[in-house]
This record gives structure tokens, sequence and C-alpha cells, in this order.
């Protein structure tokens, strides 16, 4: 069955325009309403364009970022599908967010984060495939006077059967970009799909391997400077002064400037050279009211926010957990915690400026390209129309990268070189303590049984940060950030997964001097191991298997079930592990996807573990690239199961401590297990697939853990006890 779309004047607008004797497409999909005000939008609509070139290359452009998560070969086999190209001829490039702005953004939101690259964007890509497809098939039936619809297309090839009649995408680009584009496009049904929902090779690997691919660590312009920048090494300090004449004579040093009211930056004519004198630089710090924070102390006041009697706002409530667990003749409680953790993008953040007073440009790998492009605009001090961000790969993200403070001191350094080119990169050590950290958390969860030991109980009280609060305040209503739930309420794309008669959700917001900010998973991370452990707590307390258990709470929620009943079939759950091998099982539900683990370890000594198995099973709802799918469950459980053996970020006399990867450490190859990726579309919604499943690693290794020893850990990293890979 096909997927037919009305596409009215508020649903779909395209601009037709031949740029170098092709077609090119621009795709603008405005949301669903306006705001009541009548002011325009927050968020800008979403869109895409695509570029039939004389030669049939097919440019598709991608206004999202890719960053290893393979969002740009996703989106292009989306279109390509649509578009009925030959996919061996598929290009993509980056349009700017300033021909964004100037077409009236026509190409859509900039901002690649929360897994929506594919399902944010899947829509209004594939809606603009269909009607290029549709333009060009037109355009040669009209030339060869015989009904569109007697016409096909097929990897670029239009044909008309009936008369024999062939022509190339390439050939008739000119006429289809002079017709009106349709206002009535059909998608195809999932189940017809020839490239989308195959695992094709991703579009960037070569130039990956190769050595071509550009990330912003390897931007170069003519006649270009590099800098390196030192904030003040305590959150919400200030720069006091500095004394650049006992660097006046380094070789190379062209300018010291002063970077806002907390840094200073040494530009020269090789980085390291600016580094070097950097160092060197006497610099007096302001150090502000948190010379004396520290992580224990963060912590103990945490602690403290557990209390009933600290004030709370309420993330869902059914029935009355309160009542029902005062009453209970059986109650199970348990205190868990997740440190702060940087993103460690293996590429420091980075940007290039070249500033004018009639124009600002930047050159930088960026999740959010609108941001980046304000920010220029602010830091310039120039009219949005003379300011420009050109988006080059990441070398990772992971969420750090979606701000924009290491773009606005590009631009203030430039400013102090007019004309000059000046490449701002950040050493190890700032990228590590100048971060916005994953938040950090406490939870008490208390269970309550009846006298047939049914759960009938549940109440988790969270304690700690709020990245909203912080980064987008106007999302925080009533004291509420929503964010902080994800996973544990009953509606959404973050759903619990259990049905208790009883349950009460609740935080206390407490938010410490350390900036807050995404990091993959976001709040999932926590909230999972938080959930998971302690189900197989209550599992435990009641008499039964955990498996079991979880099975008969997700009577109601089948999609739930469906991935936990897959992993723990594949690990072989119902028969007996080899002699020494513990399994632990988790599921859960985060970015609109259903995710479960199972894991096998064994413990060959108190102090040792040896990750033996791993299984994932993830229901997207569409899978448009399984290939890509399986590389990024795998790589999403590296990096949960690096923050649970090592990953903290802490505070001491308000410094971070962590200053480079000898103390903030990652798993190792003979460490990690092949994991086996179970990919099961159900089909009718669209979930994420870069961020859902690096949840459910860690509270499998937890629970498999307790398993093979009887004891329970509750905070992470597993370093803290004194645990490591065996």
């Amino acid at each position: 069955m096909s997927n037919s779309i009305d596409l009215g004047r508020r649903g779909f607008i395209i601009g037709a325009a031949s740029l170098g004797g092709g077609l090119a497409l621009g795709f603008d999909i405005p949301f669903d309403a306006e705001p009541a005000s009548g002011e325009p939008l927050a968020a800008p609509e979403v869109n895409a364009w695509v570029v039939v070139k004389p030669d049939e290359t097919v440019v598709i452009r991608i206004a999202r970022s890719e960053m290893g998560q393979g969002a740009l070969t996703g989106l292009a086999q989306l279109v390509a599908e649509e578009l009925d190209c030959d996919w061996a001829r598929v290009t993509t490039e980056y349009p700017t967010p300033a021909e964004n702005a100037a077409r009236h953004r026509v190409w859509g939101e900039y901002a690649t984060g929360g897994s929506r690259s594919i399902r944010g964007s899947q829509d209004y890509v594939r809606k603009g495939g269909a009607a290029a497809r549709q333009m060009l098939i037109e355009a040669a039936a009209n030339e060869w006077k015989v009904p569109a619809a007697e016409c096909r297309a097929e990897k670029g090839v239009i044909s008309h059967p009936a008369s024999g009649r062939s022509t190339t995408y390439g050939k008739v680009a000119d006429v289809a970009a002079k017709r009106t584009p349709p206002t009535h496009v059909v998608l195809k049904d999932p189940r017809d799909w020839k490239i989308a929902g195959k695992g094709v090779k991703r579009l960037d690997t070569i130039d990956k391997t190769t050595g071509k691919m550009i990330y912003g660590v390897d931007v170069t312009l003519p006649g270009m400077f590099n800098a390196a920048i030192k904030a003040c090494p305590v959150f919400d300090g200030k720069l006091q002064s500095y004394d650049e004449s006992k660097i006046a004579n380094f070789k190379g040093v062209k300018k010291v400037v002063r970077v806002g009211d907390d840094a200073v930056a040494v530009v020269a004519d090789t980085w390291w050279r600016a580094k070097t004198a950097l160092d060197a630089l006497p610099i007096v710090w302001d150090e502000g009211p948190n010379a004396k924070a520290s992580s224990a102390e963060t912590a103990k006041w945490l602690a403290e926010g557990l209390n009933d009697s600290q004030p709370a706002v309420t993330g869902d409530e059914i029935g009355a957990a309160r009542a029902t667990i005062a009453k209970a003749p059986k109650t199970v409680e348990a205190v868990y915690s997740y440190p702060h953790q940087n993103q460690a993008a293996m590429e420091p953040l980075n940007a290039t400026a070249l500033y004018t007073p009639e124009r600002c440009e930047v050159w930088t790998g960026t999740q959010n390209g609108e941001a980046a492009l304000a920010a220029v605009a602010e830091a310039s001090g120039l009219p949005l129309e003379k300011c420009d961000v050109h988006k080059v790969m990441l070398g990772g993200g992971f969420g750090r990268k979606g701000f924009t403070d290491y773009v606005t001191q590009a631009v203030l350094i430039a400013k102090a070189l007019p004309g000059t080119p000046v490449k701002l990169l950040w050493a190890r050590e700032e990228d590590m303590t100048q971060g916005k950290y994953h938040p950090v958390t406490q939870c008490k969860l208390t269970g309550a049984f009846d006298a047939d030991n049914k759960l009938t109980a549940l109440h988790m009280r969270i304690s700690g940060q709020s990245i909203l609060s912080s980064v987008r305040p106007q999302a925080v209503k009533n004291g509420v950030d929503p964010a902080v739930f994800q996973g544990l309420v009953s509606n959404g794309e973050a759903q619990i997964g259990y049905d208790v008669p009883n349950l009460l959700v609740e935080h206390a917001m407490r938010n410490p001097p350390v900036p807050p900010g995404w990091w993959r998973g976001v709040n999932i991370n926590q909230n999972a191991i938080y959930l998971e452990c302690f189900m197989d707590e209550l599992a435990h307390a009641a008499g039964e298997d955990p498996v079991a258990f979880r099975r008969k709470l997700m009577a109601k929620r089948p999609k739930h079930s469906a991935v936990l009943d897959a992993v723990a079939e594949r690990i072989g759950w119902n028969s007996p592990a080899l002699d020494g091998v513990h399994r632990g099982v988790a599921a859960f539900m985060g970015y609109g996807s259903y995710v479960a683990a199972a894991a096998e370890i064994s413990v060959p000594s108190a102090d040792k573990i040896k990750i033996v198995r791993l299984v994932a099973a993830t229901d997207p709802g569409y899978a448009v690239n399984p290939a890509q799918i399986e590389r990024q469950v795998a790589g999403s459980f590296v990096y949960g199961l690096s923050a649970l053996f090592f990953g903290a970020i802490t505070m001491k006399d308000g410094r971070v401590e962590q200053m480079n990867f000898d103390s903030y450490d990652s798993m190792r190859l003979k460490d990690m297990p092949k994991v086996e990726c179970i990919t099961m579309p159900s089909g009718g919604f669209w979930g994420g697939v870069g961020e859902p499943t690096i949840c459910v690693a860690a509270p499998a290794v937890l629970n498999a853990y307790f398993a093979a020893t009887g004891k329970r850990i509750r905070s992470i990293p597993l370093k803290d006890a004194n645990i490591s890979f065996a």
C-alpha cells in the first residue's frame, strides 16, 4: 500500500531553479501551526535540496551534520529511493545556514542531536525525492507527447514502455526545472524499498579511510594563523590580568587577545607555537564563588535532595504510590548515583574564522549550523546576511558540538586580526576541563509488594542537575524539566516499559556549578541504570526470574516485551550458561525506539570483569540502513560501557581533575566482544538509533555482576570500586 500525501500551500513549497544546466529543487515543509501571536516559529522549517546534473550525478544536500553516525548516507538513501535514481551516482554536500536564511529557510533545521536526523527528516526528504521524480517524468512525457502515467523511472532512466522510448534524468533536468512543482506526491510503501532499507555502503567511508575527508582541524586558508586559548579553570571565574611582555620574544607569536571576560588566546604562525607561548604566559584569574567547589560537596547536596521533606516536582504519577508504600507488608529501597561525564570526542573543539568589517565567515564542525550562524553574527557585530558558517565533517560530537562557545571565541579572536583567517583549536586539556558535561544525579527508588508478593507501587525520586534549566530555560515549565524523566513516564517518545498500579516519579532540581550539556543518550543513561538495576532488585526480592518478572509488568506493552524476549532468546536465558558465566538483562525505551540488552560476563576475581558476550535488540520502527544500525548499536555499547567502567568528571577546588585521556579512559579493543545486534523494525513509527541502545549496556552488565557475585553496585564508574577488565 502506498503512502499518498496531499501537500497544500502550508505543507509543501518547492522552489525550482536551473543551476549549472541541472535541476535544483528546494523543499520547505513548515510545521503544522504558527504561534498564535503570529510571530515566526522558534525552530526553522525542515527541508532538503536535490540537484540533478547533466552528467547524471545526483547531489543530495543534507542539512543535518555527519559526525560518524551515518545520517548523511541514511538521508541520501531516503531521497534516492523516492527519486528512483542510480545510487552509484549519488553524492552529497552541505548547504550553508546563511544560504538557508537567504532562501527563507528552504533547507530547514540544521540541528543534529536527539537521534533526530532520520526520524525528524524522513518525511520531507522522501517527499522531496518523490516530487523530483514526478517532475522529471512529466518533463520526458511532455516531450514525447504521452501521458506521464504511462512512463516509469528506474535508476535515473525514464522510459515509455508502450513506445520503447527512454531518456535519462540528466537529459531532461533543464526542462523539468521549468515545470510547475507538484502539490501532491505519492510515497512508496517501505515494503517496496530498493535502496532505503538496505545495508548499502556509506558514502563517506572512502574519503575517511584515504585521508581525503576534511574535518575542522584540517581546514587551511591562505595566510592563516593559529590560536590556542585558555579560559578560567574555575567555572564562572574571570580573567583578571596577564603579562604578554613575558612572551614578546617567542618565535612566531603574532598577538595576544583577551577573549570575553574569562579567557585569553595567543595567535601565532603555528598552533604549537601558540600553545607553547600560552603555557608560558603569566595569567591571574579571579576564581570567583566556585573556587572551593568539589564533587564531594555536590554529592552531599544531592543526597539531601532525596529526602521527601525537600521540594520536588512530579514527572509522572499514577495512583497513590506513597500511601501504598506506607502500608505495604514488604518494601525494597535503594539509592543509585551517576556522575558527570565528558563527551571526549576525538577531535577537540575548533573553528576557523575570517573577519572583515564587511563580512565574517567561519569553517567548523558543528551540530547546529543555525546556532553557529547566530553566534557568528552576535560575536562579529555584523548583520546575519553578512555572515556565514561552512560546515565540515565532525570528528565526533556526542552533544558537545551543539554548543557554540568555541565559535564565538574564534570570531572574537579573528576580529583582533581583521582580514586574516585564524584557526582556533582547543588543547585536549581545554576540551576536557571546559566542557558541557552530562548531568550529575542521584536516585532513591522504593518498591512495595502486597501479601501475594506482587509489585504494587514504585517511587523514584531523582535529585540533581537539569540541562534545560541551563541551556534552554524557557522549556522548563513550573520547575519541570521534562528531559530529566526520559524513559520513566507513561507517554511520549521515552516511555517506561512497566505497568505498576501506583507510580510516582519526582525530581528535586539541584544544579551545581559544573555546566551541564547534551551527552550521547542524555538522561536515559542514568535512568536506565536506576530503573533496570532496581527492577532486578525487585525481581530477586520477589523470588522471581528477572526476565519473567519484567514480562509480567510488560504484559500490556508488546513492543517493550518483544525486544526483551529477543535478547533473552538469543542469549539462551532459559538454558544454563557455561560454568563461571553469568547473565544480566535490561530493557528501555528512548528517542522513539524500543531497546534491550543481554550480557554474559565472568568474574575471575572480585576486582575483575570479563565481558564474554553482548546481545542487543532494537525496534526503531523502520530501518533505513540495517548495516549502519548494527554499527551504531555496537559503537553505543562501547560508549556506554566506557562510561560504566571509567567515566567520571570530578571537581576539586573548583577545577575539573581529569585533564586528558590518561585520567578519562575508554575501553580497549581486547575488552570488547562483538555485539550481536538484532534489528527488528515493526513499522508504523520512526525511532532513533544512535542514542537509544547506549543506555541498556551498563545495566545489563551490572545485573550480570550481581548474578555472579551477589553484590549490587549502585554507583559508577566501576574504577571507583577498584573493578577493571580481566
